[in-house]
């Protein structure tokens, strides 16, 4: 079984041979910044399931409240 280490250095030089040593730098940026996307992504959609469920909690005690 192959180990982080092993895996990392595996993709390093695969990408080396397939895209070349001058493209690596342009792909590590990109792939940070889709990384960095992704994570503002997640955040927002966590906000927004909070909110949501923050909501339906307090509709369902104003009508817990009404049917009283």
């Amino acid at each position: 079984m192959l180990g982080s280490q092993e895996i990392i250095i595996l993709v390093v030089v695969i990408g080396v041979l397939i895209f070349g040593a001058k493209k690596i730098p342009e792909l590590a940026k990109t792939f940070g910044r889709a990384k960095g996307e992704f994570e503002k992504g997640k955040i927002e959609a966590e906000k927004d399931l909070k909110e949501f469920k923050e909501k339906i909690e307090s509709s369902s005690k104003d009508k817990e409240v009404k049917s009283d």
